[in-house]
């Protein structure tokens, strides 16, 4: 197994997780909180996407899925086109409303298709180069994908997490 290997095998797991929290919901509980102040699966989806494309977009050096594929005009979300709902308030995450359910996860399948493709052609080295100055050190492209992993495992996960409690309610 190669690195592409894995790092497509690490996407394959967060398209799973994704899948299995979305799946069959009905589309009032993908805006339900279970407090007044928690993310709902739709937040927390979308989010995990937005982070994806936004990342994964700029390391590959092509243009978001979710621009270049008309996704911010279908979502018409009150946000700007390039807002990622890092840092969003309760108030914000209420504001991600998505009907229906396919919406969500048609996105998450476009972005889902363009990282794999990128992962998929990553050889040798790839995975040194730079990809953000900004931090110390600098973000590597093997760090920047390993965290939108990470991220999207925790925020898959939360979605479950969600998911689980409105159904046992």
């Amino acid at each position: 197994m190669n690195t592409a290997d894995v790092l497509a095998d690490a996407f394959g797991r967060v398209h799973e997780a994704v899948h299995e929290a979305v799946e069959g919901v009905p589309v009032k509980d993908l805006h339900a909180r279970v407090d007044p102040g928690a993310n709902t699966i739709a937040w927390l989806v979308w989010h995990l996407t937005r982070i994806q494309d936004d990342h994964v977009a700029d390391a590959a050096g092509r243009e978001q899925v979710w621009l270049s594929q008309g996704w911010a005009d279908r979502f018409g979300l009150p946000f700007d086109e390039t807002d990622t709902g890092y840092g969003h308030n309760a108030e914000e995450v209420a504001q991600v409303r998505v009907d229906p359910a396919g919406l969500l996860l048609g996105y998450f399948d476009a972005v889902h298709t363009q990282t794999v493709e990128f992962v998929g052609g990553l050889t040798g080295t790839a995975l040194n180069r730079v990809v953000d100055d900004a931090w110390s050190p600098p973000v590597t492209l093997g760090v920047r994908l390993v965290s939108v992993i990470a991220d999207d495992l925790q925020h898959a996960g939360q979605a479950a997490f969600v998911r689980g409690v409105l159904e046992r309610r």
